[in-house]
């Protein structure tokens, strides 16, 4: 039987381990500096926009700072998968400190026109999906498997926790300095990181694992058609990520035309789900074991329950509640599904296993925000809003009834990687 026994002392537990420990407060750096690019970035494109294309500059400077992580993700695996994680991530983050620390030096000798600043936004990111996996790969590394819950939980937690302070502290910083100049703190951030990683000694394993010169990217996808419990997840999150999309189109013209209120509205619905996140990816790291796939699908359809409150003729306080409570609920679920990972895939393929994961995902969202354009027109906010929860619900409800029906997993040929209790079994 698996335990949820509380564990007060879980997260003090972590800081036992020296490396972790010296380069946790670097990524939470790097996080804030991430969340208050999201303001910058789209800021400084509507400034150097010509006359006329201010909104085709900022998608397109929002997508080069996200999505060519997916590229990079596949086409550079060739080199990268033979690194070790810390090396990865010094390697991402140096990528990232150089490319955006181009954007102000470029921008204060009037050099930054519209199609190098999207070059330089888009090569910040080409690394992001391999940096980013290397740091639940070095979780793994580091960590025995009863603490990774609560490290994925600490590391969910400062990205979550710069979504709601980032935004907020680079709108102050605005009224006294340029966009760019935000940018290149954010590439500060990431030098810093660069540096600690950079002093971390390579991990020393606790078990064998296959040497690093004879992973292939194959071996990645290998491991996904070999374990369906690993696929059925990727499956089940990239759907629930569509649905999630239509969200971030619909809200905006819920808040203006239904509730008829402004931006400082929507800020405050998107703080609230950004603070229950926080809230709830914290508290599930206090837990020393739960059974991971029925709390997997229990978020997925609790998220769903919690939007269906826009579906009601009622005060604007209802559905912010729903939003808030679906953020509590979905906030526990990035931990939850790396801890799954971690535990069933062997240690020398997690870091191309994960990236594949990240590279397959990152499409989710942005294909269901193209469609919230259409459901919106057709549909109106109300209802795209309360069919993106029942989209989650059905989600759930067939997921469930897939892991229901799995048989037991054949016994594992790498069991130093493995981890019983997260298998999906009748």
């Amino acid at each position: 039987m698996i335990s949820a026994r509380p564990q007060p002392r879980g997260y003090r537990s972590l800081f036992a381990c020296r490396p972790f420990r010296r380069l946790l407060p670097a990524l939470a750096v790097s996080d804030l500096g991430d969340g208050m690019s999201v303001v910058a970035v789209a800021w400084l494109a509507l400034q150097i926009a010509p006359p006329g294309a201010s909104g085709p500059l900022i998608g397109a400077a929002v997508a080069a700072y996200i999505l060519p992580g997916a590229a990079g993700a596949l086409l550079l695996g060739r080199w990268l998968r033979r690194l070790p994680t810390q090396r990865l991530i010094q390697t991402d983050a140096w990528t990232r400190a150089a490319f955006l620390g181009c954007i102000p030096v470029t921008w204060a000798i009037g050099r930054l026109h519209p199609a190098l600043y999207i070059a330089l936004l888009a090569g910040s990111s080409l690394l992001h999906a391999w940096g980013g996996s290397a740091k639940y790969a070095l979780v793994a590394q580091l960590l025995p498997g009863d603490r990774r819950l609560a490290a994925n939980a600490l590391l969910s937690t400062s990205a979550w926790v710069s979504t709601i302070v980032g935004p907020a502290l680079a709108g102050i910083l605005t009224v006294a300095v340029a966009p760019a100049w935000i940018i290149g703190l954010d590439a500060l951030s990431f030098a810093w990181l660069a540096v600690q990683a950079g002093r971390l000694a390579e991990p020393n394993e606790q078990n064998p694992v296959i040497p690093a010169a004879e992973v292939r990217l194959g071996d990645g996808l290998g491991v996904l058609r070999a374990r369906p419990e690993l696929l059925g997840l990727l499956t089940m999150t990239w759907l629930f990520n569509l649905a999630y999309g239509p969200i971030e189109v619909a809200l905006p013209l819920f808040i203006s035309e239904t509730l008829h209120a402004g931006a400082d509205v929507l800020g405050l619905y998107w703080a609230a789900f950004g603070v229950g996140a926080a809230v709830g990816a914290m508290a599930v790291g206090a837990v020393r074991e739960l059974p991971l796939w029925p709390v997997l699908l229990c978020v997925i359809a609790g998220h769903g329950l919690a939007m269906l409150p826009f579906a009601f003729h009622a005060p604007a306080a209802f559905s912010l509640v729903g939003f808030a409570v679906g953020g509590v609920i979905y906030g526990p679920y990035s931990a939850l599904s790396f801890s799954l990972f971690q535990n069933v895939t062997p240690a020398a393929l997690l870091t191309t296993v994960l990236a594949l994961r990240a590279a397959i995902l990152l499409t989710a969202a942005p294909i269901g925000a193209a469609l919230g354009g259409p459901l919106t027109a057709a549909l109106g906010a109300r209802q795209t809003l309360t069919g993106t929860g029942i989209a989650m619900i059905v989600v759930a409800a067939c997921a469930a009834r897939l892991w229901l029906r799995t048989e037991p997993a054949a016994p594992d040929p790498h069991p130093h990687s493995a981890v019983r209790d997260s298998v999906p079994a009748r």
